[in-house]
């Protein structure tokens, strides 16, 4: 697996306990995402049009 740079989301709270997630950007052609309280966990890679997908559906809130 290359190595990601993961960057925590803008709208984590960073507090202990809230849900956010950490997203790199770094590969080409690949999205990565990952829990950021679990970094050594499962990371979800998707490719480029999935990513605008899948954000746009939770911007969107249909997810």
């Amino acid at each position: 697996m290359p190595d990601f740079a993961f960057t925590k989301s803008s709208y984590s709270g960073g507090n202990a306990g809230q849900e956010c997630v950490e997203v790199a950007t770094n590969v080409p052609a690949v999205v990565a995402v990952r829990d950021s309280k679990n970094p050594s966990g499962r990371t979800l890679l998707f490719g480029g049009r999935e990513w605008l997908a899948f954000r746009s559906a939770v911007v969107d809130g249909t997810i």
